[in-house]
C-alpha cells in the first residue's frame, strides 16, 4: 500500500494551470525523483505533498486518508520531514542547536534530546566539533547534512527535499545521495525534486512533470 498518493491533483495560479490531473503512488523503502523543466511545477508539487499549499482540485492521501483531515503543522512535525532548497537553518545557532530546536518545536519530550540530535548529526557525517559550530561556519554540504538531520529529528516516514544537491560539488552530491539512499533502505519514503540527471539515475523511480502553456 502506498504511504502517499496523488489523486487527480490539479493546481493553478489564477487562470494559469501548473499541475493537471496528476495521479501517482509513493511507497516506503523507495527513493523517488520528481523532474521536469523550469516552470513544470516541481516545487509546487513538493509544497502540495507537504501541506504547505492545497490543490485546486483532487486529493492527497497519507496512508489512505486525505491530508485535509490532518492538521498541517502535525503533518510536517510528525509524519513528513521537509528539506528546503535554501536549507532554512538558523544561522546564528550551531548545527546541534538547529536540530534540538526543531525537536522542541515538534513537542518531542525527554532528557536525551541532545544525545539524539548528536546521533542524527553523526549519522549524516558530522563530528562533534562540527556539531558545535555555528551554521555559517559550515560548508554548503555540511549545512545540507544539518538540514537532513533536522528533518529526521521527528522520526518521519516521508522525507521531501527540494534540489538537495543543487549547489554541491560532484563528490559531496554523491555523499548526500548515499545518505538518502540509506534512509530509503531503512524504510523511509524519500522524494526528491531535482533537475539533475545524475540524481534521477540514483533514484528507484523518476516522475517527470510536463510544462503547461499559459492560457491566453
Amino acid at each position: 500500500m502506498a504511504i502517499l498518493s496523488l489523486k487527480n491533483i490539479c493546481f493553478s495560479y489564477g487562470i494559469t494551470p501548473v499541475l493537471e490531473n496528476l495521479s501517482y503512488d509513493f511507497e516506503k523503502g523507495k527513493m523517488y525523483c520528481i523532474t521536469g523543466r523550469s516552470g513544470a511545477g516541481k516545487t509546487t508539487l513538493l509544497s502540495l505533498l507537504s501541506g504547505l499549499a492545497a490543490p485546486t482540485e483532487g486529493d492527497i492521501l497519507y496512508n489512505g486518508d486525505s491530508i485535509k483531515k490532518i492538521d498541517k503543522y502535525r503533518l510536517r512535525s510528525k509524519y513528513i520531514g521537509v528539506i528546503f532548497q535554501s536549507f532554512n537553518l538558523i544561522t546564528k545557532f550551531t548545527a546541534l542547536e538547529n536540530v534540538t530546536l526543531s525537536m522542541d518545536i515538534a513537542g518531542i519530550k525527554g532528557k536525551d534530546k541532545k544525545a539524539r540530535a548528536l546521533e542524527l548529526l553523526a549519522e549524516v557525517g558530522l563530528d562533534e566539533d562540527e556539531c558545535n559550530r555555528r551554521v555559517l561556519q559550515l560548508s554548503g554540504g555540511q549545512q545540507q547534512r544539518v538540514a537532513i538531520a533536522r528533518a529526521l529529528s521527528c522520526k518521519p516516514e516521508i522525507i521531501l527535499a527540494d534540489e538537495p544537491t543543487g549547489n554541491l560539488d560532484t563528490e559531496t552530491q554523491r555523499e548526500i545521495m548515499e545518505i538518502f539512499r540509506s534512509l530509503a533502505k531503512k524504510g523511509k519514503c524519500v522524494i526528491l525534486v531535482s533537475h539533475s540527471p545524475q540524481v534521477a539515475e540514483m533514484c528507484d523511480e523518476t516522475y517527470a512533470l510536463l510544462r503547461h502553456s499559459k492560457k491566453k
